[in-house]
């Protein structure tokens, strides 16, 4: 995107919304105050998979509120208005899988030395623990599975908000791939 100094600005494009929400927690009722919010009405209800019978909504989330005054009443539409140019906001998302991968590219490893007779071992982790107690230790780094975890980028700002096509523009990157449903915040 360039600014009127004709600066580039790197920007990621929002499809946000619109959400409904469709219930409304309180503490008398649930013993907690929350939102829940759906989004992407269900068109065709010949396509509902058996665990989705009865839900209008593809997607259902729920947000802890802090104020019991909230009062937006259930069955209304959040969208993009609720946000304004120059925001600061945080991003939650599943980040990219990487699949399974070794230690030095997961923790950052060195690996070994490549000199006296070492052979196929440059990547390798190294020892895994102690003689006793004779077990790898709770929390060693290790190979493993890579990505797929709950990000949440903070203080992204909000460049431009299409009120008529619900799209954000906010400058930098989000966590996840294309289509990744995204949760965002005020911050």
């Amino acid at each position: 995107m360039f600014d009127n100094t004709g600066k580039i600005t790197p920007v990621t494009l929002i499809s946000a919304g619109p959400c409904y929400i469709t219930q409304k927690k309180t503490k008398e009722s649930d013993a907690y105050e929350a939102l829940q919010i759906g989004f992407e009405k269900i068109e065709k209800k010949s396509k509902i998979k058996k665990t989705m019978k009865g839900k209008e909504y593809k997607y259902v989330r729920e947000f802890k509120i802090k104020n019991s005054e909230f009062k937006i009443p259930e069955g209304n539409e959040i969208n993009v208005a609720e946000f304004k140019d120059g925001d600061l906001v945080k991003v939650s998302g599943i980040s990219k899988g990487k699949g399974f991968q070794g230690g030095v590219k997961r923790h950052g490893f060195s690996g070994i030395d490549a000199t006296h007779g070492q052979k196929h071992q440059k990547r390798t982790i190294g020892s895994m623990g102690t003689r006793f107690p004779q077990h790898v230790s709770k929390g060693r780094r290790m190979p493993g599975r890579m990505g797929s975890e709950r990000i949440t980028i903070k203080n992204l700002k909000i460049m431009k908000v299409d009120k008529d096509n619900n799209l954000l523009i906010i400058k930098g990157a989000v966590p996840g791939t294309k289509r990744t449903l995204l949760e965002i915040y005020e911050d």
